[in-house]
């Protein structure tokens, strides 16, 4: 079946196929009667109009490419979800790639994107030495923005969550609920994030005098069943921590269900942090106290940034770092603090 050309539409509707061109194109106003009659002859036929020649033209493709680490991660798939509505707002579409944790793959997306003449790329590296080389390459041929993480490659534009704020307002919460110890779980310290949570974890509980336990900071993998088996083991050791802070939601939501099948009671016995406020944070039980990033703020910033780096001259821009204020979301986790009322 062949498909349906700009001349088709012209004759379905009567009109020559320039004015059909203008009026799909919006390049010069026509009268309404003609321009509704062309967009319902467009309708009628299914024309779809010729993407190639569009992009030829006006030198975009009006796509976004965005590659996260997992997106099985309820928090990559709400900064997804608020990307993808930013877009659709500006008449744009998102090509979502997924590194699965690898380099070597992210490696390959990041490629397959400039291939297909996207007009900018949103990433978020999933390691912070291997993924730098194909951010640089990529970030030579296209505007590009890392998001939540980061790896350093001069020039680039990063946006993401203060993490030393982060771990800030999580140890002052702990600290005015009457926890004198504690544990951090996190994963393996191979990106940005997971560093700068450790450090903001370490500065907070020296300012508030919080004792980290012995054995303290535990790492492993943003999972449930790496923060079940992180929780196992702080919970059976001899020195058990008042509170364990952890790196996101699904590995404290690992960490109330080994307290569950331990037997020990949350809050009154342990008391359990984490960060992103995903969807589950409000279900699990009890209720997950956590901090809620701004995705929807995030998503626009970034292409706030794509859209400068594009208007920008080759070379020049660049190296914006953006960092955003959580929130802190106080559920059944914690304690309450005294003369505060409930949490």
């Amino acid at each position: 079946m062949n498909a349906v050309t700009l001349s088709d539409v012209a004759a379905h509707a009567g009109v020559s196929p320039a004015t059909v061109s203008r009026v799909l194109s919006a390049s010069r106003p026509v009268g309404r009667e003609v321009e509704a009659r062309v967009r319902r002859a467009a309708e009628e036929l299914g024309y779809a109009g010729n993407g190639i020649a569009r992009a030829l033209r006006t030198r975009r493709t009006d796509t976004v490419g965005m590659v996260v680490p997992s997106i099985l991660n309820p928090f990559f798939t709400a900064l997804v979800d608020s990307m993808e509505n930013a877009l659709h707002a500006e008449g744009k579409h998102l090509f979502l790639c997924d590194s699965r944790h690898s380099a070597a793959v992210e490696a390959e997306h990041l490629r397959s994107l400039i291939e297909r003449h996207v007009d900018g790329i949103v990433v978020s590296p999933v390691h912070d030495a291997d993924s730098a080389p194909a951010v640089e390459r990529s970030a030579r041929s296209v505007p590009l923005v890392q998001l939540d993480r980061r790896v350093d490659v001069p020039g680039t534009d990063w946006i993401g969550l203060d993490d030393i704020e982060a771990m800030k307002l999580v140890l002052t919460h702990l600290a005015a609920t009457g926890v004198r110890s504690a544990a951090f779980v996190t994963s393996e310290l191979t990106n940005s994030s997971t560093s700068l949570r450790l450090e903001g974890f370490r500065r907070w509980t020296a300012a508030l005098g919080i004792r980290v336990v012995a054995d303290g900071v535990v790492l492993g993998d943003f999972a449930v069943d790496s923060g079940d088996a992180a929780g196992r083991r702080l919970l059976d050791s001899d020195d058990r921590p008042d509170a364990v802070v952890c790196a996101d939601d699904l590995i404290a939501i690992g960490v109330l269900r080994a307290a569950r099948d331990r037997g020990v009671a949350v809050p009154g016995e342990l008391q359990v942090t984490g960060i992103d406020d995903i969807v589950f944070a409000s279900y699990v039980t009890p209720a997950l106290t956590t901090l809620a990033q701004p995705t929807d703020r995030m998503a626009a910033e970034a292409l706030r940034l794509l859209s400068r780096r594009a208007d920008a001259p080759r070379g020049e821009g660049g190296g914006a770092r953006v960092s955003f204020a959580p929130r802190l979301v106080v559920r059944q986790s914690t304690a309450e603090v005294p003369g505060a009322g409930p949490a």
